[in-house]
């Protein structure tokens, strides 16, 4: 039986490099960057007003106040996307708004709000305070640099770099080809949601929970139907997704019961199986095979088994495969408000609930089959073997979204 940091070890290394595709930029969201970029242009390209106002040379207004205003010549306007053509002389300024070029000659922009017009002089405009040079100006590259790395090959490109992608005139990016998922669920007692029950059959769940959980890693999940247990459909369902898929997700079927065709019949199509069982609750009967370039992830029947190991084990591997540097899940700190103790000899991820002020609590009962307190639950928290954690004790909270 494997330590967890093993076998995701194990797994890692069997990852096939990645492969990528040249998508959108606006169809680029949440995929993992496959090469650096790098700015094209300052930003911003020019100096610009950061705000509606009057462009002035500071100098000109430096002894302005509400009780001694000075008038300046209004010269002209320039509107946001035009250009003034000639230099602000003495004595005069120009009407600008938020983004709009400074024009040559001027230094620094007064807010609309320290002027004062009158309609007997259209042409002046009365300052009624004092500014220092530069003020309310944006600078010509001093967001970023032309040449200045805005993406990194192995990122997963969130909604703010696609903006800083934009805004350097980016309009595609090379990205990790996604895998496509095959997403078994096995077990005759299994029945699909709609349809009635007969004594002793339940509905399927698995696939509706690790289906969105492929889709958040950039898999793309594809739910096969419920396969039955006899080693004919077993085999079948994993021939079938083989082909058609990169990756390979069941549920159940991978124990010792006489009902558990998995692995015999993945190893009798010539997959490889790299190792079963990981020392972690709940969990510990998990599969990882190979089959040339595609891998098969076994996860325990039990949904809450199924779902801790697909975030533990087979998450990782769909990030590995787009090229990610990061694959581990995010975490925050928290205050158990509560003991938490793990008598077992392995790990325990515990299910536990995270309220708005970060205490941390357990979600309820963590019984594997228990899916009421998987649905209450926000995040895990790794428990060690044989330990009581104190509440009042800070812990790191993993989250899944």
């Amino acid at each position: 039986m494997l330590e967890l940091e093993q076998a995701l070890a194990t797994i890692l290394a069997s990852v096939p490099a990645p492969k990528s595709e040249l998508v959108s930029l606006a169809a680029a969201h949440r995929r993992v960057m496959a090469e650096k970029i790098l700015m094209q242009t300052d930003l911003p390209p020019f100096d610009n007003s950061s705000m509606d106002g009057y462009a002035v040379r500071a100098r000109d207004i430096s002894s302005a106040s509400p009780q001694n205003p000075i008038s300046l010549a209004l010269a002209g306007k320039i509107a946001t996307g035009e250009t003034f053509h000639g230099e602000i002389s003495a004595g005069q300024c120009i009407r600008i708004f938020t983004g709009s070029i400074l024009p040559s000659g001027a230094d620094a922009v007064v807010m609309q709000e320290d002027t004062q017009l009158e309609a007997t002089r259209p042409r002046e405009v009365l300052f009624l305070d004092a500014i220092k040079p530069w003020e309310n100006i944006r600078f010509h590259g001093e967001d970023v640099k032309r040449g200045a790395a805005i993406a990194a090959a192995g990122e997963i490109l969130g909604a703010a770099q696609m903006a800083l992608l934009a805004g350097g005139g980016v309009t595609e990016v090379k990205v990790g080809r996604r895998p496509t998922v095959t997403l078994l669920a096995t077990g005759s007692e299994l029945k699909e949601a709609g349809s009635a029950l007969a004594p002793g059959q339940i509905y399927e769940s698995n696939r509706a929970a690790l289906a969105p959980l492929i889709a958040l890693a950039g898999g793309v999940p594809k739910i096969f139907p419920i396969i039955p247990d006899s080693t004919e459909a077993t085999r079948a369902a994993l021939s079938r997704a083989s082909s058609e898929c990169d990756v390979v997700i069941t549920c159940g079927g991978v124990s010792v019961g006489e009902m558990d065709f998995v692995k015999s019949a993945f190893e009798e199509q010539g997959g490889q199986l790299q190792f079963w069982k990981v020392a972690i609750k709940p969990g510990k009967p998990f599969v990882f095979g190979r089959h040339g370039e595609k891998l098969l992830f076994g996860l325990p029947g039990n949904p809450v088994s199924a779902f801790v190991t697909f975030l533990l084990l087979a998450r990782p591997a769909l990030l590995r495969w787009q090229g990610a540097a990061r694959v581990d899940l995010s975490a925050s700190s928290g205050v158990l408000t509560e003991p938490f103790s793990n008598p077992d000899k392995r790990r325990h991820f515990m299910r536990v609930a995270v309220d708005e002020k970060g205490g941390v609590r357990s979600a309820g009962t963590q019984a594997s089959h228990v899916l009421s307190s998987l649905a209450l639950a926000n995040g895990l928290v790794d428990v060690p073997p044989e330990t009581t954690l104190s509440a009042g004790m800070t812990v790191q909270v993993l989250r899944w979204e």
